[in-house]
């Protein structure tokens, strides 16, 4: 057989082996064969149900050569080691700054939109991150972030 010789009728993608074809098609049917024994999460791909085991088992095969941090996945340690090298790959075009993880630039591109997808519903105000919102929420409940040990 040659390249490609398997294409997916939904979507056209080729693939070399039925197998590849197969799995594939998994994500039009949504099918997912492979049960957690433990809480009973399905997924379509064994490899995803080993990564999300780790879960359970606390288990962090990654580890940062730089100060022996354990990670549970591989894009969390590239991720971290961003911190030794002080790599910022993340540049918002509208005023500069760079960030070490994407999801850190969606956060700060909220500030130049003026977006603030989080709203109390209790006073009405917005807020760009979840954490905001949660102190905010904080006010209205009375409830106490930080106990003091001391008496």
């Amino acid at each position: 057989m040659g390249m490609n010789s398997f294409s997916c009728s939904e979507c056209g993608k080729g693939f070399c082996h039925s197998t590849c074809l197969s799995m594939h098609q998994r994500i039009h049917t949504e099918e997912k064969p492979y049960t957690c024994s433990e809480c009973g999460k399905g997924y379509s791909y064994r490899i995803h149900l080993t990564i999300h085991q780790r879960v359970h088992t606390g288990g962090k095969p990654y580890m940062c050569t730089e100060c022996r941090k354990s990670f549970s996945h591989n894009t969390s340690l590239i991720s971290h080691t961003r911190i030794h090298t002080g790599e910022k790959p993340y540049k918002c075009t509208v005023c500069g700054k760079s960030f070490t993880q994407s999801t850190s630039l969606n956060s700060h591109k909220q500030i130049h939109t003026g977006e603030k997808p989080f709203t109390c519903f209790e006073c009405g105000k917005g807020f760009h991150q979840s954490s905001q919102l949660t102190s905010d929420q904080r006010i209205h409940t009375g409830e106490k972030s930080f106990q003091c040990s001391e008496f």
